[in-house]
């Protein structure tokens, strides 16, 4: 079974596409889980979380900023994070963007899908180098039986600098963006299995539902990660365009408004596993109106 199967069979287990995004910061770490050092304290607020969802939710993304940024000690902590989401049972996504040619990105691809240090069965990859840096990632994902999402349409507010600039092409114009599209598309051609999708996903922003739309006739074999949903403005009508008829096709990405949640909750601070469960379910609900 590749990573697309399993993605799939995990969101028909559990009712719903979401992707509890696990991006601690150490301001918002309520004082009951807090440790001897920031690495200790953001595993111990990660655990919590992931006991909180593991029924509820099919994947988890742990976005390797917050932990590298703490040195060794951090970086132990997301691989541990990786570690215990899988021993729950979730699939974990590793937000690691990496990206290179050649030896090194052949590196990279073990680092992350190999599963060695890293229990990831799916890595972030930005595509800027074109073919020869996402190739090993493929690669690994073959021989792994792991997934990729490429950079597509990204959720910040000035991915249109680059990614909605026109491209002229033979047969006329494209966005850089739907060119990126027509690549993934062809990339994941020969991964898609018994569930009809692809192993070499997309990052398509909830920011942006009419490229999403685009995107969606262009790849529609290929599952969108979908980031942007709740803190940074995008809602249920935004993605819906990111899903096919069948109801599957993208995961849903909430970090901030789910593991945070107990902020002006009624929980409060020591409850902040109550409140994330309380906004994964909140969540499904609404996007049952998307689906």
């Amino acid at each position: 079974m590749n990573f697309a199967d399993k993605l799939i069979a995990a969101i028909k287990a559990k009712g719903n596409p979401i992707c509890v995004g696990l991006d601690p910061r150490m301001a918002q770490m309520p004082t009951c889980v807090k440790k001897g050092s920031p690495a200790e304290t953001f595993l111990e607020f990660n655990k919590g979380i992931i006991d909180a969802v593991a029924d509820l939710v099919p994947v988890v993304k742990p976005q390797i900023a917050f932990y590298e940024q703490y040195g060794s000690g951090g970086y132990a902590a997301f691989e541990k994070t990786c570690e215990y989401a899988q021993s729950k049972g979730l699939l974990v996504i590793a937000d690691a963007k990496r990206n290179d040619i050649g030896s090194t990105a052949e590196g990279y691809a073990e680092a992350f899908l190999s599963g060695g240090a890293v229990k990831a069965d799916a890595v972030t990859v930005t595509p800027y180098l074109g073919y020869d840096g996402v190739k090993p990632f493929i690669e690994a994902c073959k021989k792994y039986g792991k997934g990729i999402f490429v950079l597509v349409k990204t959720s910040n507010k000035s991915s249109g600098e680059l990614q909605d600039c026109e491209v002229v092409i033979p047969d006329g114009k494209l966005k850089v963006y739907e060119m990126m599209g027509h690549f993934v598309e062809s990339w994941g051609a020969d991964e898609i299995s018994e569930s009809g999708y692809s192993s070499v996903g997309a990052v398509v922003g909830a920011t942006f539902p009419d490229q999403a739309r685009v995107l969606r006739k262009i790849m529609p074999k290929t599952i969108f990660l979908v980031p942007g949903y709740g803190a940074q403005g995008g809602g249920v009508v935004d993605v819906k365009p990111c899903f096919n008829k069948d109801g599957l096709g993208a995961i849903v990405n909430s970090s901030r408004g789910i593991i945070f949640a107990y902020e002006g909750s009624k929980h409060g601070p020591d409850g902040y596993k109550d409140a994330a469960r309380d906004a994964v379910k909140k969540m499904a609900k609404e996007l049952q109106k998307a689906i």
